[in-house]
């Protein structure tokens, strides 16, 4: 272990020069120069998907912790991600993370961080009594978030983060997995490389054979992860893919009428190095739509260049363009959909976050909004709602960090890895709900059958 207090090295720059991981610090008392003792906290972010810059020793029982910027932007500082071990039973600690680069958070309304151990390796939320977020005089007003802990076995390995990880090896070993089990109705390939030479991973899951002809099938395309920190993009992601692969009746029938395409990680790169907004160069990939470089933005020239040849195949029906996000400051799940000039458009549009917000408790309607904000412009729901033909529809689906109110609820409720792919998978029974009114391929007899077996799985809750 590196025995030292390393916060006096890095602060000649500020926190806002904070460039890499603490890597197996040991954090004693200034001045203290004998062996290590139980107690004395190791701090580590040298490990995918990590983050901490910097840790500071206040007293034995409290530690000013630093977000490190992403890389070659400094402006964002959100997600973190770190371990403590060499801990002593019953030690208890406060932990201050010191430069949010956020004003507003979800941590004003109840949220907290999420701990797991080697012995409990399950992420579990803080309890919210054990958190504060307030503007603290002693660090340029900055916010600061501060929880207590009680360490209570010394063996154990803790783990604290943002929100639940959801890595690119995980990412990588789901998809590994999917392939292992020789789906005919699901494709995996390699779309293009990152900066970094990681995998751009594209799905595409569709019936064959005994299915509508493939020109006459209409497209889906969907995409998660191009801000890096919003981790539970990913599992709604999932939720969508688990559900459109499985045996379910109405899985079985979207797959013999329409072509899902699933980017699942945008930025790959980013989310390997704990950044929370930008990719490995630090650019914010979902401002550069409208230009992205090949060598600057491979992931998304790739993703681009794919929807634009799709877009001008006389072939495709491109009808569905959906970003998966993560929200910082807002409850529920819900959607940002663009503004057009026509009624009628504008009325269809609506049409899909109704029916989601039939099929999903915790997506909220009053929260979904229709905009054309200027500074929007750059990003995949504004550039290609102006691109794709006047049948397509694009949308933003965001998902609360935190938690979700349902109709009649007087409390919150946490969501956890498991509802947030349960709402993925009541985004994908939805596309059923707005297709099953234009279906007219069907013979009347397999439709009857198709339609019984459909309302009999409506009744039981998808679990």
């Amino acid at each position: 272990h590196k025995e030292k207090n390393q916060s006096a090295a890095i602060e000649t720059g500020g926190e806002d020069a904070l460039v890499g991981n603490v890597n197996k610090l040991m954090v004693s008392p200034p001045g203290y120069s004998g062996a290590p003792r139980k107690g004395h906290l190791v701090f580590d972010a040298c490990f995918e998907s990590g983050n901490l810059g910097r840790v500071d020793y206040i007293s034995e029982f409290e530690f000013d912790l630093f977000i490190r910027p992403d890389t070659c932007n400094p402006r964002f500082r959100v997600w973190f991600n770190f371990t403590v071990e060499n801990v002593r039973e019953t030690q208890r600690v406060i932990f201050n993370v010191v430069n949010f680069s956020k004003t507003k958070s979800l941590y004003r309304d109840g949220m907290s961080p999420v701990v797991k151990s080697t012995s409990r390796p399950k992420w579990q939320r803080l309890p919210a009594k054990n958190v504060y977020y307030y503007r603290c005089p002693d660090h340029r007003r900055n916010y600061v978030m501060s929880f207590a802990f009680c360490f209570d076995r010394e063996e154990d390995v803790y783990q604290f983060a943002y929100c639940y990880p959801y890595t690119y090896s995980r990412l990588q070993h789901y998809l590994a997995s999917l392939e292992r089990r020789n789906l005919p109705y699901l494709q995996r390939e390699q779309l293009g490389l990152s900066v970094q030479q990681r995998r751009l991973d594209l799905l595409t899951i569709t019936n064959s054979g005994k299915s509508l002809p493939e020109k006459e099938k209409k497209l889906v395309f969907l995409t998660a992860r191009v801000h890096p920190g919003e981790s539970p993009a990913s599992f709604v992601c999932q939720g969508v893919i688990d559900f459109l692969v499985s045996l379910h009746p109405v899985a079985q029938i979207l797959r013999d009428h329409v072509i899902f395409k699933i980017v699942p990680m945008l930025n790959p790169d980013g989310v390997y190095l704990g950044n929370y907004r930008c990719s490995l160069m630090g650019f914010d990939l979902n401002r550069h739509w409208q230009d992205p470089s090949p060598w600057a933005h491979p992931t998304l020239h790739a993703v681009k260049q794919l929807i634009v040849q799709m877009n001008q195949d006389p072939r495709v029906s491109l009808e569905f363009y959906i970003d998966v996000h993560a929200h910082s400051t807002m409850l529920n799940g819900f959607m940002y959909g663009n503004v057009f000039e026509d009624e009628e458009r504008v009325q269809r549009q609506a049409v899909f976050p109704r029916l989601l917000c039939q099929n999903a408790p915790d997506f909220s309607f009053s929260n979904t909004s229709f905009n054309r904000d200027v500074v929007k412009a750059g990003t995949g729901r504004r550039f290609l709602g102006g691109l794709l033909d006047d049948t397509s529809y694009c949308y933003t689906l965001e998902v609360s960090f935190y938690s979700y109110m349902t109709a009649g609820s007087t409390a919150p409720v946490p969501y956890t890895e498991e509802t947030y792919m349960k709402l993925g998978r009541n985004v994908a029974r939805t596309f059923l709900d707005y297709y099953k009114l234009i279906i007219k391929h069907l013979t009347c007899s397999s439709y009857c059958c198709s339609f019984i077996a459909v309302v009999i799985m409506s009744i039981i809750v998808f679990i």
